[in-house]
C-alpha cells in the first residue's frame, strides 16, 4: 500500500516517503469515486514504482482513467531527462504500441442515418476486418512493409487509401521520425504483413456516434462538429507487429538494468538509458511500430468511408467524411519542456494517456491552434465518448498529457462473469446501439459495466485545467472483434 494525501478535489499526492527509492512524488488526478476505484487494484503502487526510475522529472503522473497495467499503470505518464541518466521503458509504452483513436466527422445527421443503421453496421462489419487473426485487404511484405514502417500513414495514402489532408490532422503527421525498420524483427514483420487495415479484438472498435451535447460551440465549429451530426470513431493500434516489438524489446532489455546499475522495484519496468545503444534501438523499433499503427488507422478510415459510400451513395467527399484528428495513446516521444527555467528535451512516456497540447502550441495543426489540440476520449459502447481540447494547465503539470478513455472497472474475465445469462447485444439495442462482434466474448468483455463513467473522467481533467470539454458523442452503432 502507498500513502495518499489529498491536494484538492481532483488531485492526490503520493509522497516520496511512501516507498524507498522514490526520486519524485506521485501525482494522481481523480475525484472521490475514481480514487476509490484506483485503490481497488495495484495501480497506485505502480505510480510509486515509476517514481523510482532514473532521470524522472517532476512527478510520476496518473490520469483519472487509471487502472493496473504492465509496468506502468494504464493512464500513467512519466518524463525522463536523457541528459541526467533518464531511461526509456517499454512498460511505459505498452504492448500495443501507438494504440490510438481517430475521429471522422460526416455531413450526415442522425435522422439520415438511423433508418439505415442496421444496413450501415452490417456494411461496416463486412468491410472492416475485425477479430483475432483476421487479415487485411492488402498485404504489405518485404521491402514495402519496411517502407511503411519508415513512412507511416503517408505510405498508404500514396497507395490510394486516403487523402493528403488526412495526414495534416494526425498527431505527428502520422509518422514518427527516427524509425528504423531494421530494428524490427523478422517475426514482427511476419505478424504485421497482413494486419494493416484490421481492427483487431479486445477493446478495439469502430463506432458510429451522434454529437448529442456541445459544451464549447466555437471549438466544436472549428472541428466541424454540430449537434445531431454523425461521426465515426476508430480505436486500434499496431496489432501483432507492435506486440512483437514490445516482446522482443523486453527480452533485449532484460539485462540492461544490471549493466547500467539501475535498481528497479519491479522487473516489468525493464529499461535502459535513453542515450544507451539499447535505449536507442528500442526507440527506433517503437517508432516503426507507431508508424505501422498510423498506417493501420488510415487504412481503417478508408474502409469506413467505403462502407458509408456503399450505404448512402456517392463518395466519402460528398458525404463530408473528413478527419477531425488522430491521437496516440501508447507511445514515448522526445519533446521539449521547461525544467528549472531551462528548455530540456525530455522522453515523455504516455501509457494509456494522450497528448493535450494547448492553444498556440507549435505542434498543433494550424486549424486548431486557436482552440487547442483535439483530445479524443472514448467511453464505452452504451454511454458516451468525449472530444476535448488541450489547455495550458497540461503543459504546467502533465507534460502536455491527458486521459485516454474511461478506464476499466472490471477485468475482462470479471466482465465476462458478470455478463453470464445476459445478452449484451440486446441490452445495447435497448439503449439504441446496434452492435456486431465475432462471438459473444467481444461484447461481454467490453460491456458498459466493465468501464468507469467517462463523464466523470472528462469532468476531472476539465476541473484540473488539463483539457476542456468540447462535445459529447453518443454511440448508435459499433463493430468489435
Amino acid at each position: 500500500m502507498v500513502s495518499l494525501e489529498r491536494i484538492d478535489p481532483v488531485r492526490w499526492r503520493i509522497p516520496k516517503s511512501s516507498r524507498a527509492g522514490m526520486r519524485v512524488e506521485g501525482l494522481v488526478f481523480a475525484d472521490d469515486t475514481l480514487i476509490q476505484a484506483a485503490e481497488g487494484d495495484r495501480s497506485l503502487e505502480q505510480v510509486a514504482n515509476v517514481a523510482c526510475l532514473p532521470g524522472i522529472v517532476r512527478a510520476s503522473l496518473a490520469m483519472p482513467d487509471i487502472h493496473w497495467g504492465y509496468g506502468f499503470c494504464i493512464g500513467g505518464v512519466a518524463a525522463t531527462d536523457p541528459d541526467e541518466g533518464g531511461v526509456i521503458s517499454p512498460g511505459g509504452v505498452g504492448y500495443d504500441i501507438n494504440c490510438g483513436v481517430r475521429l471522422i466527422r460526416s455531413g450526415l445527421a442522425e435522422a439520415d442515418v438511423v433508418p439505415r443503421m442496421k444496413q450501415l453496421v452490417d456494411a461496416l462489419f463486412a468491410t472492416v476486418p475485425c477479430g483475432v487473426g483476421r487479415s487485411g485487404r492488402v498485404h504489405f511484405g518485404g521491402k514495402e512493409l519496411r517502407r511503411l514502417l519508415a513512412e507511416g500513414a503517408a505510405h498508404v495514402v500514396k497507395a490510394g487509401f486516403g487523402r493528403a489532408e488526412d495526414l495534416e490532422m494526425a498527431e505527428a503527421g502520422g509518422c514518427l521520425k527516427g524509425a528504423d525498420p531494421e530494428a524490427v524483427s523478422d517475426r514482427a514483420c511476419e505478424r504485421g504483413a497482413d494486419q494493416c487495415g484490421t481492427l483487431g479484438s479486445g477493446n478495439h472498435f469502430l463506432e458510429v456516434q451522434v454529437v448529442d451535447a456541445v459544451f464549447d460551440e466555437a471549438a466544436a465549429r472549428v472541428m466541424g462538429l454540430a449537434p445531431g451530426g454523425v461521426t465515426v470513431m476508430i480505436h486500434s493500434g499496431s496489432r501483432g507487429l507492435g506486440y512483437q516489438v514490445c516482446e522482443d524489446s523486453l527480452a533485449a532489455l532484460a539485462g540492461a538494468p544490471r549493466k547500467y546499475g539501475i535498481d528497479l522495484p519491479d522487473r516489468q519496468l525493464a529499461c535502459a538509458p535513453v542515450h544507451a545503444p539499447e535505449g536507442q534501438r528500442y526507440l527506433a523499433a517503437m517508432r516503426a511500430a507507431a508508424n505501422f499503427a498510423w498506417a493501420n488507422r488510415q487504412m481503417l478510415t478508408h474502409l469506413a468511408r467505403e462502407a458509408f459510400a456503399a450505404v448512402f451513395g456517392g463518395d466519402d467527399a460528398r458525404l463530408g467524411m473528413g478527419l477531425v484528428y488522430d491521437v496516440a495513446h501508447n507511445i514515448a516521444k522526445l519533446e521539449p519542456y521547461e525544467v528549472n527555467g531551462r528548455e530540456k528535451m525530455l522522453c515523455v512516456h504516455r501509457k494509456g494517456a494522450t497528448r493535450a497540447f494547448p492553444p498556440g502550441h507549435r505542434d498543433v495543426p494550424a486549424k486548431y491552434r486557436g482552440i487547442g489540440q483535439p483530445v479524443l476520449v472514448p467511453g464505452d459502447m452504451g454511454r458516451a465518448s468525449y472530444v476535448l481540447a488541450g489547455q495550458p494547465g497540461a503543459m504546467v503539470e502533465t507534460f502536455g498529457s491527458c486521459c485516454h478513455g474511461a478506464g476499466r472497472r472490471l477485468s475482462r474475465s470479471a466482465a465476462a462473469r458478470a455478463a453470464k445469462g445476459r445478452s449484451i447485444a440486446r441490452e445495447l439495442l435497448a439503449r439504441g446501439v446496434i452492435a456486431r462482434a465475432h462471438g459473444r466474448a467481444g461484447l461481454e468483455e467490453e460491456q458498459p459495466d466493465a468501464y468507469k463513467d467517462v463523464s466523470d473522467v472528462a469532468r476531472v481533467v476539465e476541473t484540473a485545467g488539463l483539457a476542456r470539454r468540447v462535445c459529447r458523442l453518443r454511440p448508435i452503432g459499433v463493430i468489435k472483434g
